[in-house]
């Protein structure tokens, strides 16, 4: 995949912020009390709230077919992000972001519409119908059979529908288009593809798989190298008439349970099974597509919740190294592994960030082979520890820890990776991003690699780059906080409907057609670090108070207190980067207080984690790991 320079993006938006900071007042009070804060709020939480724009579209679903004020009652009011694995962990523990959402609803209007569907035909390319179409004819209790299918090009409709959007709809803000085209008379039997990105490791296509027909596709960045938007639009568009597909269960009509766990999935049926006679009542239409946009859309795309505590990550760091580290079962599987295509997809989404990384073989055998042997047996290798047999690589690597880490003092922040290069056949999950078995804490990263995985088409560094996602922050589309449930969901159940999410162009998903991680992603992790960053400088600002010299960075806590204005004023404009920036800069000012009043800044921060840990010590280990890990899919 082709490589593009990030340099002068960030030179502009340091130049930018530079522009706003400039002429902060810094006076300090005549009386020499401290200062009166505005928006600094010593040792409390951050309070970033925004109100989020979100245009949702229909196009092709005749008039009243849907309720527009029922579906706009469906959906979330607010919405406040929560850290997914001290969730699991027990501990609920929200991040200082405030949602409240603005929706427009509304149809297009039907001389849009036909040339919508004028564009979507001329993309339209006759094909055979595919496997899981006809997984799907041959159902019992199917409305219809599927029939001279066609296959359409997901980004050329994204992009169409970015820069065509209808009158008075800026597609700049979060904006989803509800495609029917079920319902007119030149509809065409179709699903959408995506196959220019082929993994960079074997040259597999997954998205020539059958399997990998879409009835859903969005969240493309400008510079994405296979198919950038070339500006900033952030669309998602799902298509009812589309497929059926197989991610989300729609090929399935008979079945109520999918997944084998002895309970029924709720799935999205095709448009045409909407009737009297097929799998779901024309009545509730809105109401799934209200679930759709609920969960799938609003809480695991577009304002999704961090999967560990960003700031025990990236939030504070400059320098972060990615310490690789192979258990060689396998000793030919370092070919399969491209370093500098991880770290300049990371870089993407770590803008401010300088990412190094180093690699190194260790053997396997000793107590390495044995935790992994036993884990693949269900077996504890620390049965004193009363943890599962999951807990076993997270055990022995910490064991080892000092052997592997070897840029201590030398970075912010160094992640331990370790791969395990086997020759077993049949293993059970490609990667991990691992917790610490405790309080929902970031622990390591886990990869696997066979020559099977590689014979199946799965090379080491996409995998890399979907786990290292989850470390820093970032959580499957597919998967999140439901803030109406306050619990963690994921694709199962009565949300097996969310791995629609997964639809998505994002390296987090499960599809592997693409290995870029998305604007959302991007959107969302700049989110994060931002209100880790305030938290932080809240934090250490009330250190400084209580420092007997407070009084000589009082003008620092004051330009402080400015930037975090900028803040939230950039945060309310949804400039998302820039709103990281100047919370990175609100946190140095604090520091620079900090350090003008005597109070260590090291010690400061070794002290938060210290006392972090400490206070959830109590909390019960997790029963399973937090975070599901990419299985490997074929077919």
């Amino acid at each position: 995949m082709r490589r593009r320079p990030l340099a002068a993006t960030a030179a502009a938006m340091l130049g930018l912020a530079s522009s706003l900071v400039a002429g902060l007042v810094t006076a300090i009070p005549a009386s020499g009390a401290p200062p009166q804060f505005e928006h600094l709020k010593p040792g409390a939480q951050p309070e970033l709230a925004e109100r989020v724009p979100l245009n949702v579209v229909l196009l092709g679903y005749k008039p009243g077919s849907v309720d527009l004020a029922a579906l706009n009652g469906a959906l979330p009011v607010n919405h406040k992000p929560k850290q997914i694995t001290r969730l699991l962990a027990g501990i609920d523990e929200t991040i200082g972001l405030d949602y409240t959402y603005d929706y427009r609803l509304r149809y297009a209007d039907q001389s849009y519409q036909n040339t919508f569907f004028r564009k979507l035909s001329e993309l339209a390319r006759p094909v055979e119908v595919n496997a899981v179409q006809a997984r799907y004819n041959a159902q019992q209790n199917n409305k219809l059979d599927v029939t001279a299918n066609h296959e359409i090009d997901a980004p050329s409709v994204e992009k169409w529908l970015a820069f065509n959007p209808p009158a008075g709809v800026d597609t700049k803000q979060n904006t989803v288009y509800l495609i029917n085209w079920y319902d007119r008379p030149d509809f065409k039997f179709h699903v959408y593809t995506k196959t220019d990105e082929i993994d960079p490791d074997t040259g597999q296509n997954f998205g020539k798989y059958a399997s990998r027909a879409m009835n859903a596709w969005g969240g493309t960045t400008a510079a994405d190298e296979e198919s950038g938007l070339g500006d900033t639009r952030r669309v998602w568009f799902h298509d009812l008439s589309a497929g059926p597909e197989q991610f989300g269960g729609a090929e399935n009509v008979d079945d109520a349970d999918l997944d084998g766990d002895n309970k029924p999935d709720w799935r999205i049926p095709p448009a045409w099974e909407y009737a009297a006679d097929g799998y779901r009542s024309p009545a509730a239409l809105t109401s799934d597509l209200g679930k759709l946009l609920s969960t799938v859309v609003v809480q695991g795309i577009v304002t999704a919740s961090p999967t560990y505590p960003v700031e025990l990550t990236v939030a504070k760091a400059s320098t972060v190294n990615l310490d690789s580290n192979t258990y060689e079962g396998w000793p030919d599987s370092n070919r399969y592994l491209k370093p500098e295509l991880l770290t300049s997809e990371l870089s993407e989404v770590l803008p401010g960030i300088e990412l190094s990384f180093d690699q190194q073989n260790l053997p396997y055998d000793g107590e390495a082979k044995r935790c992994v042997e036993d884990w693949l047996r269900n077996v504890s290798c620390y049965p004193e520890t009363n943890l599962p047999p999951f807990a076993n690589m997270y055990l022995q690597n910490k064991r080892d820890l000092d052997k592997v880490l070897d840029d201590k003092g030398e970075v912010d922040y160094e992640l331990p990776i370790f791969t395990y290069a086997m020759t077993q056949e049949n293993l059970p999950w490609l990667g991990y991003a691992g917790d610490n078995w405790s309080d929902g804490s970031p622990g390591f990263v886990y990869t696997w690699l066979s020559p099977q995985y590689i014979g199946w088409g799965y090379g080491a560094t996409s995998t890399m780059i979907h786990e290292i996602g989850h470390h820093i922050g970032l959580s499957h589309p597919h998967d999140g906080y439901d803030s109406r449930t306050n619990k963690f969901f994921e694709p199962t159940g009565d949300y097996y409907f969310t791995w629609l999410g997964g639809y998505s162009n994002s390296v987090m998903n499960y599809m592997q057609v693409n290995y870029d991680f998305g604007q959302f992603d991007q959107d969302n992790l700049a989110k994060f670090r931002a209100a880790a960053l305030i938290e932080a400088a809240n934090a250490l600002a009330a250190d400084v108070l209580a420092s007997p010299t407070a009084d000589r960075g009082y003008a620092d806590l004051i330009r402080a207190d400015k930037l975090i204005g900028q803040v939230k004023g950039r945060l309310a404009e949804h400039d998302y980067q820039l709103t990281r920036q100047l919370a990175d800069q609100a946190y140095a000012a604090v520091a620079e207080a900090a350090h003008k009043a005597g109070v260590s800044v090291q010690k400061f921060e070794a002290e938060q984690k210290r006392q972090a840990e400490a206070e959830r010590a109590h909390a019960p280990a997790p029963h399973k790991p937090g975070i599901a890990p990419v299985t490997p899919r074929r077919g």
